[in-house]
């Protein structure tokens, strides 16, 4: 058994516990929107179409804010297909994912299901194929009271009040060569910088979102977030990073430590962020909206689009089953944003339902919960207050991706109104348990509340619609407090919540 301990002072504040961190994403992309949002057939149909048994699991989630239309999607998106009476709607061509999109839902039908969800909903405009004008025309429709030819639009349509959409994404992944109408640096750059100001002009205390890097790999990583920012940085507040990662040739050591990569790419558009400040002599900071991250197994083939003349609506595409490993993963990189909290003040699981998504549905059926599903919600109901820097004291094994890494990592949140502190901890070893001690200072005696791990000897299973509820976590018994600390072990590739109360 391996022996590693974690210390947590009530002094040592990173920043706020930020709702925005337990977003997510909502993307007309395979069976998200259709059969999964929406269902008009299902027996928990509202009159809207929109399920009610995904409503339930999504407020069961946590989730705090949706992104939404997309993703890809939005770089070849007329927004203004999805208003007005439904059956004169236009279906078009989605090129991003070689479908049909029957707009059917559109912004108007979003904010209703986002107020029955009760998320915040989060746009993005189409700066691809599209521009200034229409991401104003959006603006226009979405937030301004009446008397304007958009406004007075919305509210024939049935949405009398504006729907105050506060948060603004500036296009998708522009640098990427998949992306519809991709822009190099200064191009997007411009683009972005133009827009923002625009929307301004509308309303100055818009939140506004620009492209930063569609993954740490990107040849242009680092750079173009400098470029681009030199540009907006008077008219944004945030920049974009996204990640995903999988399992590869059955190397799971690297997958569990797969955090790291995520901790190098905060720090790194941090420091260009900061640089780009001190060259321009300004005051504030640009913060990090990390608004697409997951697990994602890009190269199987249910995320192959269809190809050919073959356009469908919703079809199936980026439904991964995930087990045990995985929802390991996504609790260690909810760590990692957490750590990240003074600069990624926002971030969402992509996606949310159906597509590489916590939450899964039949058409007409049933719903139920993927095994990455219970880290976030304990993470989004359990994490509150501040969070405290965690030094880990712990073995490092070898790892073919990211060389030594410790087999703990740990991230502690304390409610002061509350007294209570909580520990989330993995533990990323393929093979050993660890016997992990937590120090606080500064605390008073601490009783255990509650201590839930997440792990199975076999971890590759996963739930079904048939067996929804494979593996759970399950209380550790071993959890327990004395005044030397609190003591609990660590199964083998696993992810643990411990919660303490002053005694």
């Amino acid at each position: 058994m391996l022996l590693a301990s974690v210390t947590v002072d009530r002094a040592f504040v990173v920043g706020p516990v930020r709702r925005r961190t337990f977003g997510s994403f909502v993307e007309h992309l395979g069976r998200c929107v259709y059969t999964g949002l929406h269902d008009p057939g299902h027996p928990t149909a509202d009159a809207d179409g929109f399920r009610g048994d995904v409503v339930e699991l999504v407020r069961e989630l946590g989730v705090s804010i949706v992104r939404y239309p997309g993703g890809n999607f939005v770089s070849g998106y007329r927004w203004e297909d999805g208003i007005g009476p439904r059956p004169q709607r236009p279906a078009r061509l989605d090129l991003a994912w070689h479908s049909t999109e029957p707009n059917t839902v559109g912004v108007d039908e979003f904010v209703r299901w986002a107020r029955k969800a009760g998320v915040e909903p989060m746009m993005a405009v189409n700066l691809g194929t599209r521009g200034i004008q229409e991401a104003l025309d959006l603006l226009e429709y979405c937030n301004i009271r009446g008397g304007t030819a958009w406004s007075d639009r919305r509210r024939a349509n049935g949405a009398e009040e504006p729907h105050g959409i506060r948060m603004w994404c500036l296009g998708n992944e522009m640098d990427g060569p998949w992306q519809t109408g991709h822009k190099t640096a200064h191009e997007y750059g411009r683009l972005a910088a133009e827009t923002a100001r625009a929307m301004r002009q509308i309303q100055p205390d818009l939140e506004l979102i620009v492209c930063g890097s569609s993954g740490s790999g990107m040849p242009t990583f680092g750079e173009w977030e400098r470029v681009v920012l030199s540009e907006t940085y008077d008219v944004v507040d945030l920049v974009s990073a996204h990640a995903y990662y999988c399992e590869e040739d059955g190397d799971l050591a690297s997958f569990l430590a797969s955090a790291v990569d995520m901790d190098h790419f905060i720090d790194s558009v941090v420091a260009t962020a900061d640089a780009v400040r001190a060259a321009r002599k300004a005051t504030r900071r640009i913060h990090l909206s990390f608004d697409e991250w997951n697990v994602w197994y890009v190269d199987r083939a249910e995320s192959r689009p269809p190809t050919g003349d073959d356009w469908p609506v919703a079809p199936v595409l980026l439904e991964d089953r995930y087990n045990v490993a995985d929802a390991v993963v996504v609790g260690s990189l909810l760590i990692s944003l957490l750590r990240h909290t003074d600069r990624v003040h926002a971030a969402s699981l992509a996606q949310l339902v159906n597509v590489i998504a916590p939450i899964m549905t039949e058409p007409g059926g049933r719903s139920w919960r993927q095994t990455t599903f219970h880290p976030f919600a304990l993470t989004a109901r359990h994490a509150a207050g501040e969070v405290l820097r965690a030094a880990i004291d712990a073995p490092v094994h070898d790892t073919t991706r990211f060389g030594p890494v410790p087999a703990v990592d740990a991230v502690a949140t304390y409610e002061p109104s509350a007294g209570g502190l909580v520990l989330f901890a993995v533990n990323r070893s393929v093979s050993e348990p660890v016997a992990l001690t937590l120090h606080p200072r500064g605390f008073r005696s601490l009783r255990v509340v509650e201590a839930l791990t997440l792990s199975d000897p076999d971890h590759t299973r996963s739930a079904t619609a048939d067996d929804p509820t494979p593996v759970l976590p399950h209380p550790n018994p071993s959890a327990a407090a004395d005044d030397d600390g609190v003591r609990i072990t660590l199964p083998p590739v696993s992810w643990t919540v411990l919660r303490l109360q002053a005694a």
